[in-house]
Parts: structure tokens; sequence; C-alpha cells
């Protein structure tokens, strides 16, 4: 038995074959699938994002860059979980051109803002990235793990606090470059410009939502950090 010729057309370039296709009912389940996923992804992400998860430890590290209202809860952290040292990091300053000193990096200002803040000036340290540009929180995380082992702390598990939505990208980052030995704990300072259970109502939620989704699927998929040891000094 011989199969049927497939018809063909333009000097055998095309040819038409049969083929299954979606019928009105498979659009309107499609369409239906991500409406929903739509939907889920909408009332979820903001909290997916804004995570925070501590880990049992005296140390806190907070990124030095963040707005009063995470200075403000620093200070409250520190406080209610009795830690004995804070470290600030960050590189330098928007604006400044690229690294001038260390006092010009967002981890000197941000522990000034501490201290003001209530915070002992015996326990606080600033660390330093001279990194800007791209990549700052991991800069600053290695700039953080290159400290310790410079001053050889044995260092087994710290808590960093950041503000909101930046929390999960910057706990993915920290815990790249800490290694698996290191456990990094998540604090996650509510911002007080938006309401998180409707950010799609505020110009700001839209923007901090929408941008920290993009930068942590290319942190979580796109970003390969150089190999690092998993055991800090």
């Amino acid at each position: 038995m011989t199969s049927a010729k497939i018809p063909t057309k333009f000097f055998g370039l095309c040819s038409r074959r049969e083929r299954w296709s979606l019928s009105w009912r498979g659009w309107l389940a499609l369409v239906l699938f991500f409406l929903l996923l739509g939907i889920f992804w909408l009332l979820n992400v903001q909290t997916f994002l804004a995570q925070t998860k501590r880990a049992d430890t005296k140390i806190l590290v907070v990124e030095g860059w963040v707005h009063p209202y995470a200075i403000e809860d620093a200070l409250k952290e520190f406080q209610a979980g009795h830690y004995e040292k804070v470290y600030t990091t960050g590189g330098p300053v928007v604006g400044s051109g690229g690294y001038l000193d260390d006092f010009n990096t967002s981890a000197s200002v941000g522990a000034e803002l501490l201290v003001k803040a209530g915070i002992p000036s015996a326990a606080v340290q600033m660390v330093p990235s001279h990194i800007s540009g791209r990549d700052r929180t991991y800069s600053s995380a290695i700039a953080l793990r290159e400290w310790f082992s410079a001053h050889h702390l044995p260092v087994n598990s710290f808590n960093v606090l950041t503000e909101d939505v930046h929390a999960r990208r910057t706990h993915l980052l920290f815990q790249k470059a800490l290694g698996n030995k290191v456990v990094v704990g998540i604090v996650s300072a509510p911002s007080p410009e938006y309401d998180a259970k409707h950010w799609w109502h505020y110009s700001e939620g839209v923007r901090e939502v929408l941008g920290e989704s993009i930068a942590y699927v290319y942190a979580k998929f796109f970003f390969h950090p150089p190999m690092v040891s998993e055991q800090v000094p």
C-alpha cells in the first residue's frame, strides 16, 4: 500500500500537511490558565520578594544604601534580637563617580545613620566595597566575606536587613557569595510608600515589584559568579 503524495508548491519548498490546532474551547482554556496565573502572581509576588527568614545569630548585616525607614527597622531588629555586632555594607555612593575612599560609600553612610538612630558605635562596623555599577549587592557580599577572612572571624551565620522586595534577591546573592556553610538569614523592612497587599494601586509599588521581579529572575537564572569557597576562614 502506497502512501498518498503530499501536495507541494513553489518547487517543493512548501508542503501541505494535516495538523492539530486549538479549538475555541482550547484557546479559552489557555487564556483562562494565563489569567489565573497572572492573578496568582499579582497576589503573591510582593510577599515572595519581601522575604523574612531569620537565622539564629548575634550578627546583623545592614545594607548601607537603605532609606531612613529601614534604618529605624534595623534599630528595632538590633534591640529585639539582642545582636552583638552590626556590619554595614555597600559601595561608592551613587553619583560619586566611583570609589574615592571608604567614607564615601553606602557602608559608611549606613553606619553613621545607625549610630545616630541609637545603636552603640562600638557595635557598628562598616565594611565598604570598592565596586560601583552592576552587581553591587553581590560585590558588597564579597567584601563582607573578605573582611571576615582578613580579620579571622569564624562566622557561621548572620542576618541581613534590607528594604522590602529587595530581600529575596539580597538573600540569594549573599548566600552565593558566602557559600553553603554559612547560614544567611534575611529580614525585610516593609516600605511605608505603598500598601503591600494592593501594591499594584501605587506607582511606587509597581515600580519596586516589577523591577525586583526582573532583577530576581536575572540573579536566579542568569547571574553566574565565580566559584567561591564554601567556608569562611
